[in-house]
């Protein structure tokens, strides 16, 4: 079967590498010159199945009202981007804000991430490829005592699921991670994640790119994709800056952007890009960098050491597709990490911004697509999209292929939002 992948971002190539492990003839197409440019080039690094967490959750309207008020929110709006879409994205964001979504939601994102991890650690050791890549866990860091009390509820979910963790005192904290002794004073505890990974998604996907290649994949670089030509019920071809291109199946695989190609059809996904913000910092003390990965919870930043570099990411903002880097943003960044480590510097950091395609319950919207039969759907992965790319790359190729997905996926395809 010949598929036809838009996208060539990690969960495009992902997607890609598996469908030609299973013989399929694949073609990528993507806007850039190369693989991983877009939001893939320089997120947190991390791939963190444990911290997999909705960001709808019980109280968050309360939480969100106060960040807002403060200099170094992790969450803004941008009033003039404010349209249709971002509302409607926010009120089914606050729909899921319930206890009863936030165990659902959580358990399902639970599920998907460790089976993606899983996934990386087989084509990690089938390929042998490596990508600045730790396996070191994750420390959740608690600033304060409101902090400790929410993650006993995000205990009881993880051990419902079989996560391994740990609650961490101060002083396990510094045990791990040496490089923040001089903010021990900030600190009143840790979640540890030991099943956790760090690694750059950059460098991973241009390198599984390669391989995909070598496999017998063909990407089509510089080149737009301007729409999908359809029947009533499938897919018949791509319009693109080179022409058109057609296939038997098709996977729709461009992130925040898939909306755009798919609302002209007439369906709808709840897919909102919500802007995120990074750092590439040269390391220049060891002794006060991070060993592998942390999250100041406070901030909503990550910090990861990738081989030489560390990379601080965070922060959250909805003003539609704008891509300007701003510099109360930055701030952020540097706030939280001149905190907590300081083994960097700053003034040669490199800083970036990316597009999260974010849907309201955190889950992205893997599966068939429910009015095309030939076309699948791999997109809205959020801030998890390093995290989820392996294993939802490997289920839509089973999907594809036939295959039964080796974990419930039925909860995982756009028919939930009609089912809710």
């Amino acid at each position: 079967m010949k598929v036809i992948v838009l996208g060539a971002g990690v969960i495009g190539v992902t997607t890609a590498w598996y469908l030609a492990k299973l013989g399929h003839e694949v073609e990528v197409i993507d806007r850039q010159p190369a693989a991983g440019l877009e939001t893939s080039f320089a997120n947190a690094g991390q791939v963190s199945p444990g911290y997999s967490t909705p960001w709808a959750a019980p109280g968050l309207p309360f939480k969100a009202l106060k960040w807002m008020l403060g200099k170094h929110s992790p969450l803004v709006v941008r009033p003039g981007a404010i349209d249709i879409a971002m509302l409607r994205w926010i009120g089914g964001l606050l729909m899921n804000c319930t206890e009863h979504a936030y165990d659902v939601n959580k358990s399902r994102m639970l599920r998907i991430a460790e089976y993606s991890r899983d996934c990386l650690t087989d084509l990690r050791d089938e390929t042998g490829i490596t990508y600045d890549d730790r396996q070191k866990g994750l420390i959740q860091l608690f600033r304060t005592e409101a902090q400790l009390d929410h993650a006993q509820e995000d205990m009881r979910l993880l051990s419902d699921s079989g996560v391994a963790h740990e609650l961490f005192s101060v002083e396990k904290i510094l045990e791990r991670e040496p490089g923040l002794s001089g903010a021990k004073h900030l600190l009143k505890g840790g979640l540890y994640l030991p099943g956790d990974e760090s690694g750059d998604a950059h460098m991973f996907t241009q390198r599984l790119a390669q391989k995909a290649e070598e496999l017998g994949v063909t990407f089509r670089y510089e080149t737009t994709i301007e729409a999908l030509d359809a029947s009533a019920d499938s897919i018949l071809g791509v319009r693109t800056s080179a022409g058109r291109i057609t296939g038997d199946a098709y996977v729709m695989a461009l992130g925040s952007y898939s909306p755009l190609l798919m609302r002209p059809l007439g369906v709808r996904l709840p897919v909102y890009p919500v802007k995120g913000y990074s750092l590439t910092v040269p390391m220049t003390d060891e002794a006060r960098a991070p060993v592998s990965t942390v999250n100041d919870e406070t901030y909503k930043v990550a910090m990861t050491r990738l081989g030489d570099r560390i990379r601080i990411g965070g922060t959250a903002e909805l003003g539609g597709f704008d891509l300007r880097l701003r510099r109360d943003r930055r701030a952020t960044l540097e706030l939280s990490f001149s905190e907590l480590y300081g083994g960097g510097d700053l003034s040669q950091a490199t800083y970036w911004t990316g597009l999260r395609p974010n849907t309201p319950d955190g889950t992205p919207i893997v599966g068939a697509s429910k009015k095309f039969s030939n076309l699948w759907l791999n997109t809205g992965h959020g801030t998890l999209g390093w995290t989820m790319a392996c294993g939802s790359g490997r289920i839509v190729s089973d999907l594809i292929h036939g295959r039964k997905p080796n974990i419930p996926v039925l909860d995982l395809s756009v028919d939930r939002y009609d089912r809710s």
